[in-house]
């Protein structure tokens, strides 16, 4: 008899190998990776105490980085502990639910990243480019509606994802190559036409991650005209100086998120490469995002320096 293929009708269980080609070496790859995420924990624990307890933080700049710490704590979150269980303990199977709910958490989380970049920008315009009307803008209200809309925009728009994928019936297979459940890993494991799928990924991919690009990368522009009008050097290099931790960020953020993306749809990259970017393109941004702010913004610094050397509030 020839061989038959195999098809799994409504699986409620998959299994996720980690990190295919390295299953050999992934437990000791687990441990720079609970590295990164200890770093990111601690540091964006610590940055939203500074920001909530400190009354003189409390200015738009500093709530959207709060907003950013907490997005950026729920990812590590939701990606660590099953991941390290895979690494470490070879725990692989998981829930079809589960995983569907995974994947909702880490590309939701991912959106509202990608949006509060955009709001911090439009903070960095406003108060570059409109000094005298930044806080008649930028009032209560309007922080929190903003941060609301980056919140209800990642959630629907990713929220149809998973809908999408439980309407799917026949899976060729219920093994998923990846460490996490990501998208286009669940989509591959169908045997029935996942067009839709595959379109609407893409669609929210460039709705969010696209959009916010462009707007960021137009406002820049904007702000380094104003910047450039200035007479006096020391204001240039003043204004300039208020921006270069969101460009650090803005960059390692957009630039692991669209290689990750572009590698795993149009790439011919290795599996275990691939899984390995994408992986690191989750946990490091949450790790690098309070490094950068706390270096290279003089109040975190400044209060960070206080705290470390254990130096009481003086009142001046």
């Amino acid at each position: 008899m020839g061989s038959t293929n195999i098809s799994y009708l409504n699986p409620q269980i998959v299994t996720l190998i980690g990190i295919p080609g390295l299953e050999h070496v992934q437990f000791w790859i687990g441990f720079p990776f609970l590295g990164v995420c200890l770093v990111a924990l601690l540091g964006n624990i610590f940055l939203l105490i500074i920001i909530l307890t400190e009354r003189h933080l409390h200015q738009p700049m500093y709530i959207f980085l709060a907003v950013l710490a907490a997005t950026d704590l729920g990812l590590c979150v939701a990606i660590a502990p099953k991941m390290l269980a895979i690494f470490w303990f070879g725990s692989c199977s998981m829930a079809f639910d589960a995983c569907l709910t995974q994947l909702f958490f880490i590309h939701a989380f991912q959106g509202m990243e990608s949006g509060i970049l955009l709001a911090m920008v439009f903070d960095r315009y406003i108060a570059i480019c409109n000094p005298l009307r930044h806080t008649s803008i930028l009032t209560p209200l309007f922080l929190v509606r903003m941060v609301l809309m980056v919140a209800i925009r990642a959630m629907v728009l990713v929220g149809i994802l998973p809908i999408l994928l439980k309407r799917l019936q026949l899976f060729q297979s219920v093994i998923i190559f990846h460490s996490y459940c990501e998208h286009m890993a669940v989509v591959k494991l169908a045997a029935e036409d996942v067009h839709i799928n595959r379109s609407y990924g893409l669609f929210v991919a460039f709705a969010i991650l696209g959009f916010d690009m462009i707007f960021v990368f137009i406002s820049y522009i904007l702000i380094f005209q104003a910047v450039f009008r200035l007479p006096q050097k020391e204001a240039r290099l003043k204004a300039f100086n208020t921006c270069t931790a969101h460009i650090a960020v803005f960059l390692e953020f957009y630039i692991l998120a669209f290689f990750s993306f572009f590698s795993h749809r149009f790439g011919h990259v290795s599996p275990y490469v691939h899984i390995l970017l994408s992986t690191i393109y989750l946990l490091v941004p949450p790790a690098l995002n309070p490094i950068i702010y706390g270096v290279k913004t003089k109040e975190i610094h400044m209060r960070v320096v206080q705290i470390c050397i254990l130096k009481p509030d003086t009142k001046q």
